[in-house]
């Protein structure tokens, strides 16, 4: 080998100022909705396109099959079968009809009939929705799966300096907690499809119904999404704060571990665990003020919901005294009610992890574009035909940062064969000069 290290010449016009390695470690919270972020983390999808349709297509048929078993419950079973009234102006979708063509077809018992469509809607309900979460699922966990790959490559491929300036725990985070919260934002809105196909039907089933008492129950809905709202202005400073403190503990316990056996030799074991102590309590108080408001958030749903109930009993109730409503319709109210919350409820938690995951967006697309590397100059200096092994640096100045330089123009020569002791106290340039050779970085 015949290597020399020419003297420094100072920048060359294609360097790029120092970067700063900071912004690794700034808090990000990703209160803004970055719709170009959101596409960008859709395209690791387009792969499982097909997989993600067929998802679709499923959740749609098991959504309508599961409102169709609330109108047998009702209108078939109630009025019908109980209440003897077959002809009630009221909606039932065509059940009716069916069950007694099929108690006329087999002379079974309407009883009979009608249990056995709740039992055929059930296992609609229940295979197709299982078919659905394990096809989107797998789905998501291949797309992850190739997005993890492709940061693993990527950051593999980075210099030495670069692993210097930032803390292994912060890269750690991105790899692992970063793509876990990704995790959870895709397969939230993919299940959040399912949620709205029975909001439209059952809505339009209530409408049809009793219009006065479907816009009542209606007008607690901006109350939900009003309280949604503020629960979600609340909680996002909390969660960005939690995972900022999951981002430091993790840092904190890789450093530990990666040098304990400096942390024993120094006998640091006492203030490194009254540290980490420290980082752990804060992370206990972040997520306990998560839990609480989130606590907070359910109960108060819970209590719409119950106001909700009571209109329908209040309203309900005279209107079937009044025969404007049949029994069923009231019973129908009441389980199209929860239809009818629960996708601006779950809309609203969506929305937390959403926002959650495009803090996570950010610090991963942060990682997967970082482009520094030792770049390959535009002229670089011819190589003899044999390489004799003797190696030079000739004017050598290097520092790991701008502002404080290791080595400050060296120059020594090693013939082939020969050995050279180079000692110094630390921090002098020994393994710099070593570093340097195996271009693990870069020098002007």
């Amino acid at each position: 080998m015949n290597q020399t290290i020419p003297p420094n010449t100072g920048p060359k016009k294609d360097d790029k100022p120092d970067r700063d390695h900071a912004m690794f470690d700034a808090e990000l919270s990703g209160n803004v909705l970055n719709f170009q972020l959101l596409k960008r983390v859709l395209t690791w999808l387009v792969p499982y396109r097909l997989s993600l349709w067929v998802s679709g297509a499923l959740v749609l048929v098991a959504s309508f099959a599961a409102v169709l078993m609330e109108v047998v419950i009702s209108r078939v079973l109630v009025d019908y079968i109980i209440v003897g009234d077959a002809n009630s102006p009221m909606p039932d979708l065509g059940l009716i009809a069916l069950t007694q063509q099929l108690e006329a077809t087999f002379g079974l018992p309407a009883l009979y009939v009608a249990g056995g469509l709740f039992f055929v809607l059930m296992s609609i309900v229940a295979l197709l929705g299982h078919w659905h979460r394990l096809t989107l699922i797998d789905a998501i966990v291949k797309a992850l799966r190739d997005l993890r790959q492709d940061l693993f490559a990527h950051l593999e491929s980075r210099p030495s300096s670069f692993f210097d300036r930032v803390p292994v725990g912060r890269i750690m985070t991105r790899v692992t907690n970063d793509v876990e919260a990704l995790y959870e934002m895709l397969r939230g809105l993919g299940s959040l499809v399912g949620e709205f196909v029975p909001f439209f039907v059952a809505l339009t089933i209530m409408l049809s119904t009793s219009v006065e008492l479907t816009l009542i129950l209606l007008l607690l809905v901006p109350v939900v999404g009003s309280a949604t709202y503020f629960f979600r202005q609340a909680s996002r400073e909390i969660f960005r704060q939690v995972r900022n403190s999951v981002s430091g503990l993790n840092q904190f316990l890789q450093e530990n571990l990666s040098g304990m056996q400096v942390v024993q030799l120094s006998q640091r074991q006492d203030q490194n665990r009254a540290a980490y102590t420290k980082i752990n309590r804060l992370n206990l108080e972040q997520e306990n003020r998560s839990i609480n408001l989130t606590t907070y958030y359910g109960a108060f749903n819970d209590s719409l919901a119950s106001i909700g109930l009571g209109i329908i009993i209040y309203y309900g109730g005279g209107s079937v005294v009044q025969s404007e409503m049949s029994l069923g319709g009231v019973i129908l109210f009441t389980r199209f009610m929860n239809m009818l919350f629960t996708p601006v409820v779950l809309l609203g938690e969506q929305l937390n992890v959403l926002f959650r995951a495009m803090a996570s967006g950010e610090r991963i697309f942060q990682a997967l574009d970082w482009d520094e590397q030792i770049r390959e100059p535009s002229h670089p200096a011819t190589l003899p035909e044999r390489l004799e092994g003797r190696v030079e640096f000739r004017g050598l100045s290097f520092g790991y940062s701008k502002d404080t330089q290791v080595l400050v123009n060296v120059s020594v020569s090693i013939e082939p064969g020969k050995k050279l002791a180079i000692v110094g106290p630390t921090g002098s340039g020994k393994s710099t000069m070593i570093r340097l050779l195996g271009r693990f970085y870069d020098f002007p």
